[in-house]
């Protein structure tokens, strides 16, 4: 389908954390418009796509999008406006030509990011295909994806002593994503009345996770083997099972150690300390369990764990393509996050996606900490068929929302199977 753009329009709005992002807007000469909102993260990784901010302290303290809204109203448009184009692939390859550098710091990638999902949407209501249809890759078979509920924030997410930025519930078990749903929902529930009764905070991190005064690790694996119990679920991976995303590049020192609950660990000792939580809990995915830069170390953890759990990469990957390829090379985890904005393209992020298909890595789409309402991830999810969605807490408007799509997607499209698109390693 060829197409030509009418128009290209961005404003600032607010993302969940109340810090200023883009909503970008696409009309085609046809007639059809679309908008998406880009997300913001928190916890980054150094490689990622660079969002540019305006830096000026009197405006929302130097967090402002004004320059990237005139990178899609001016330089942007000025390329794009006026031509026949063949795909989005054409038009993303013309974005990442058009910015000139090797992580899209000069229009910015919040920009770049922003056109490229607009028009994903928009092409899609051309013709008249759910935005999951028109994202498919050929070969690939649509899946409703088993949502990762973070429950209980810290790290960067939160301001409470835990190190281990994210503890989440996975309904591996479930019948049907709507049942998963409910099984979180329920969950969540039950981790708030143990809080209460424990005189532990109910108040809330970014991603919705409540965020009580915990320091330990085991303290919150606790808590959550308790609540999935506490509200008539089985705890494992035929029930629900639980997924960590450490962060560890938010707790490593400056000598290469790493600091978790006021104890020093070598990477040696903590990977040792990650076997035993995996020795002692339903533990079936660990995310950055380190740094981005302790390669040497990811080789190991995929040595020790790989055979029993999913080892995915975050930070370290950050959607690149390139470093993906590096570390399947290396041997470096078995698991893909993916984000859309830390690489800056829907089609970098759909060649990461093969990438990992095509090595045998199972990949997980993921929201950011800063969120608008935007379910673009959810049909990414769909359309990926990698059967793993991280997207929050079933808390909080542009948590639930992806959540929701989710559901309307699973009743117009009954035949779509739910669950993670391969058998995943077995729990220890």
């Amino acid at each position: 389908m060829t197409f030509r753009i009418a128009s290209l329009r961005a404003i600032e709005v607010l993302d969940s954390r109340g810090r200023p992002t883009l909503q970008v807007t696409v009309r085609l000469e046809a007639g059809p418009s679309a908008s998406a909102g880009v997300p913001s993260g928190a916890s980054t990784g150094l490689a990622e796509a660079v969002e540019i901010r305006d830096g000026e302290p009197g405006r929302y303290g130097g967090l402002g999008v004004r320059r990237a809204v005139t990178s899609v109203e001016g330089e942007i448009s000025e390329a794009l406006l006026g031509r026949v184009w063949e795909s989005i692939a054409e038009v993303d390859r013309a974005l990442i030509e058009l910015d000139g550098t090797e992580n899209k710091s000069r229009l910015g990638a919040n920009a770049i990011v922003g056109v490229s999902m607009a028009l994903a949407r928009v092409l899609a209501v051309a013709g008249e295909a759910p935005l999951f249809r028109f994202l498919a890759p050929g070969g690939v078979k649509p899946r409703l994806p088993v949502p990762h509920f973070n429950v209980i924030n810290g790290g960067a997410h939160a301001q409470n002593p835990l190190d281990f930025q994210e503890f989440m519930v996975a309904p591996l078990g479930a019948p049907s994503f709507r049942e998963a749903v409910r099984a979180g929902a329920e969950v969540y529930a039950a981790l708030r009345s143990l809080l209460r009764d424990k005189g532990l905070s109910t108040g809330l991190g970014d991603e919705g996770g409540f965020a009580p005064d915990l320091t330990g690790p085991e303290q919150a694996l606790d808590l959550l083997t308790d609540a999935i119990s506490s509200a008539g679920y089985q705890v494992g991976r035929d029930g629900l099972a639980i997924a960590l995303d450490p962060a560890a590049s938010g707790f490593r020192s400056s000598d290469g150690s790493y600091r978790v609950a006021g104890t020093s660990y070598s990477t040696g000792d903590l990977i040792g300390y990650l076997e035993d939580l995996v020795d002692r809990y339903p533990i079936w995915s660990i995310e950055d369990g380190l740094a981005e830069d302790d390669w040497d170390g990811w080789i190991e953890l995929t040595r020790r764990l790989g055979s029993r759990i999913q080892i995915m990469g975050d930070d370290i990957f950050v959607t690149n393509p390139a470093i993906i390829r590096r570390a399947i090379e290396q041997g470096v985890a078995n698991a893909s996050l993916i984000k859309v904005n830390q690489i800056g393209t829907v089609t970098e992020t759909l060649e990461a996606l093969a990438l990992c298909r095509t090595a045998g890595y199972a990949q997980q789409i993921s929201h950011r900490s800063g969120e608008t309402p935007d379910p673009f991830i959810a049909d990414l999810a769909v359309a990926s068929g990698c059967g793993q969605l991280k997207s929050g807490a079933p808390a909080r408007g542009e948590r639930v929302a992806k959540y929701n799509r989710l559901v309307e997607i699973e009743l117009d499209a009954p035949d779509l199977p739910y669950g993670v698109a391969a058998p995943g390693p077995q729990l220890g």
